[in-house]
């Protein structure tokens, strides 16, 4: 009877055992598309069999196993860190390019090579009234067109601002939700074993990854310490240590819970992109337009007061106006002159045409740099499109790397319903094997409890 009870009990035990398996197995079924879930697996744990000891046999079940690798998780959130960066530029970056463009009538190309032209009209009939408006007008033109691309730089710029406060919003809520997480874990050793909280801290490090650069530790407990940066602690157990944005002076600075600046610090994803953006890129575009409007009014200014007017007199009002060098594009204008005010002719010979020859000339001629107007205007535009260009081709190549490092991971880690039906087939066979054992185990106690009697 020993035996049989022995028996008896190792196929009772070996049926909930598999009957854990068949839980693990669909769970991972019904978690194939959970983001961040990573296939997990019972361990099985045979029992050592020698009747001679009286060892039994048997199965019993181990711990839960996952298939998660941390490396390839740490593969996948670098390049989450990049595409996040890189898709940042091209769309940002994607709105300034059409302000520079080189083609259209409409933008200040097209209106600069206007301006000059109306002077090389001029040149023909000096003091044609039409001829000398047309200049005043084509002035106009220029200013405005000049305007216009700094207040869509501008506009950028300020779009950059709230897309900042948002990124960092969204970066301390998912702070707060892997300091939840956190307390969980060391709450409760049993959560440290929980599939669904481990889905959805990777799937929590994967968002913010999108978001900004960051290390991780993890400690024995399972619980994440979490720097950004790399350096600034964003989660310490389950507190969450928020940062902030601080745009006052017109540049984006951030600052940790303790309010000391990290701005160096975060040079990946959405975060990163947008402080260069801000701080560097963008005002970088807006120096060199300040240089063009200010070039091009101080040289058009100076070459017009060196002629005279069409009264013979040296002109007393600039044509073109700004506030001031850190402004120039912005506030870039045309004065209220008469036609008659233009200086047309050279003060050698009243007039004539001497001026607005040497005026048109000025098209082609170095002013900035070493750079006509149009090359210098081009040069910006060019760099801009360079930059998108740039940020393009890493988006391509960060995708790329991305779904290169997700294929590893879900080759790794991730459920294959193929693969979990083998594995049901199998354990339902084996499950059916150990029934029918328990059936005639049971007949073998009835049968010999009967020869008792």
């Amino acid at each position: 009877m020993g035996g049989i009870t022995s028996a008896l009990y190792n196929s009772a035990n070996a049926l909930e055992v598999f009957s854990r398996t068949f839980n693990v197995i669909e769970n991972n079924i019904t978690n194939v598309n959970t983001p961040g879930y990573a296939k997990q697996d019972q361990l099985l744990i045979a029992q050592p069999f020698d009747p001679a000891s009286r060892l039994a046999g048997g199965v019993t079940a181990g711990p839960m196993i996952s298939s998660r690798s941390e490396y390839l998780e740490q593969a996948v959130r670098l390049q989450q860190q990049a595409l996040g960066n890189a898709g940042q530029r091209s769309a940002d970056l994607g709105q300034i390019q059409p302000l520079f463009s080189l083609t259209s009538n409409s933008g200040v190309a097209g209106a600069l090579s206007a301006f000059f032209n109306s002077f090389s009209q001029l040149t023909v009939n000096p003091n044609d009234t039409i001829s000398r408006q047309a200049v005043i007008n084509a002035a106009g033109r220029l200013a405005t067109s000049v305007n216009t691309t700094t207040a869509g730089i501008t506009q950028v710029s300020t779009n950059v601002s709230i897309q900042t406060s948002d990124v960092v919003s969204q970066i301390n809520t998912i702070a707060g939700q892997i300091a939840k997480i956190n307390g969980q874990y060391q709450a409760s050793v049993a959560a440290q074993q929980d599939a669904g909280l481990d889905a959805q801290l990777h799937a929590d490090l994967e968002n913010l990854a999108q978001l900004t650069d960051f290390s991780v530790i993890r400690g024995s407990g399972g619980a994440l310490t979490i720097a950004i940066g790399g350096q600034a602690p964003l989660v310490i157990g389950d507190q969450a240590l928020p940062i902030s944005v601080d745009s006052a002076s017109n540049q984006t600075t951030i600052r940790d819970a303790n309010g000391n600046e990290i701005t160096s610090q975060i040079t990946q994803g959405k975060l990163g992109a947008l402080i260069q953006e801000k701080n560097t890129t963008i005002p970088g575009y807006m120096t060199d337009l300040n240089t063009f409007a200010q070039s091009l009014a101080d040289n058009v200014n100076g070459q017009l007061a060196q002629g005279v007017d069409q009264n013979g007199g040296a002109p007393l009002t600039p044509l073109f106006s700004y506030s001031g060098p850190t402004n120039a594009a912005s506030t870039l204008g045309v004065n209220n002159l008469t036609p008659d005010q233009i200086a047309a002719a050279s003060a050698g010979a009243p007039g004539g045409n001497g001026n607005a020859i040497a005026l048109a000339q000025m098209a082609t001629s170095p002013q900035i740099n070493g750079y006509s107007f149009t090359q210098f205007f081009g040069n910006l535009g060019s760099r801009i499109g360079n930059d998108i260009a740039a940020a393009n081709q890493d988006q391509q190549q960060a995708q790329d790397q991305l779904t290169q490092a997700q294929s590893q991971r879900s080759a790794q880690s991730g459920v294959s319903l193929n693969e979990e039906a083998t594995k049901l087939l199998q354990f339902q066979q084996a499950y059916q094997a150990a029934g029918k054992l328990v059936s005639v185990l049971d007949s073998l106690t009835q049968t010999a409890i009967d020869m008792v009697k």
